[in-house]
């Protein structure tokens, strides 16, 4: 794997682009200094307030209505991620900015158990990030998917939660007493097998074999573990569909997912620079079977159509991962409990199992 001088060590965006709603944008000027003097790019958070706790969403093809979002912005920065474009509400980049201006919701927790308290609530499946992940390296200082996880253990609601990241074991033992009553499945993301790969693709995410150990240390614990090949990119990874099943089977999970790589909005151009600098002699094969899969284009946004693509590179895809899926037993489905939760106390006292 070959790669230029248009990179930040640590960082998946090569450039921090103008987003969708900026009228103006600046171009780096080479004066003959600057390709030799690339500053570190140091991670800054932010405070956001948050109005509500819960978001809830209608998509007929995902698989829960309700997420919790701890953090905007993630540092695993992952060049693929269909989450970059989220930052220009904030007016900002989609590149850099979204894996190194963050911003943390400290007040999240005690709106999620005022929300969960509330006569009209209803419980169901609730994801704990359903954007970027709850599990990024700022949760080590700000902890705050730790105190979520805290009120969700607390008042038995049925939670989801999936991450590419080694920091969810320090909660295994909150996940474990609300496995052992249906009320939890963790989903960990495994791209590819390859390190070299992983390193440029989601340079701040844990390493592939760490995430390996992460599915056994939850499957140990009792934990349902599905794993996700998200996102399976044409040429990269999708020819390890059946190793990576075949491993994370073998690491102790049950079940499995996939989504086809999604380039939204600004998320496309970042991706095809991200080829460029990383993998130019396959950039063109990439993005020609994308637009195979994509109808012509570089995404597809349409309910039903946008996690799985269409056509007949598509169809293989998902032939071989129902065939490997099948053969290795990891076709099963977690159903969660919804019959055990508990309200919060009107005093904000949560009640203990």
């Amino acid at each position: 794997m070959s790669h230029n001088d248009n990179t930040r060590r640590g960082r998946g965006a090569g450039d921090n682009p103008a987003n969708r709603f900026h009228v103006r944008r600046t171009d780096p000027f080479d004066d003959g200094w600057h390709a030799d003097e690339r500053a570190p790019l140091r991670t800054r958070v932010g405070i956001d307030s948050a109005r509500t706790a819960i978001s809830y969403n209608d998509s007929p093809d995902i698989p829960f209505d309700r997420s919790v979002n701890p953090y905007r912005g993630c540092e695993h920065g992952c060049i693929y991620c269909y989450a970059r474009p989220t930052h220009a509400w904030l007016d900002l980049s989609p590149g850099l900015d979204f894996e190194s201006v963050l911003f943390a919701r400290p007040d999240l927790p005690a709106l999620l158990e005022r929300e969960l308290g509330a006569p009209s609530y209803r419980p169901a499946p609730l994801a704990i990030s359903g954007v970027t992940d709850a599990y990024q390296p700022i949760e080590r200082e700000h902890r705050i998917t730790r105190r979520v996880l805290e009120i969700l253990h607390a008042t038995r609601h049925p939670t989801l939660l999936i991450t590419k990241s080694a920091l969810i074991e320090r909660d295994l033992d909150l996940l474990a007493e609300m496995a052992a009553l249906q009320l939890v499945e963790v989903a960990v993301s495994l791209t590819t097998l390859d390190r070299r790969l992983a390193r440029t693709l989601e340079p701040r995410a844990a390493a592939p074999q760490r995430r390996l150990q992460v599915i056994e240390s939850l499957a140990t614990a009792g934990i349902p573990v599905k794993v996700m090949l998200a996102p399976l990119i044409p040429v990269l990874n999708e020819t390890e569909i059946e190793s990576l099943l075949e491993s994370a089977r073998d690491a102790g999970a049950g079940s499995a997912g996939y989504i086809l790589l999604r380039l939204p909005l600004e998320v496309a151009p970042l991706f095809r620079d991200w080829l460029q600098n990383h993998v130019p002699g396959q950039a063109s094969r990439v993005m020609s079977h994308v637009s195979d899969t994509r109808g012509g284009k570089d995404n597809e946004s349409r309910f039903g159509l946008r996690q799985r693509g269409r056509g007949h590179y598509a169809d293989l895809i998902e032939q071989r991962f129902r065939l490997a899926s099948r053969r290795l037993g990891l076709d099963g489905k977690v159903t969660l409990r919804c019959d055990l939760f508990q309200a919060p106390a009107a005093s904000g006292q949560l009640r203990l199992f």
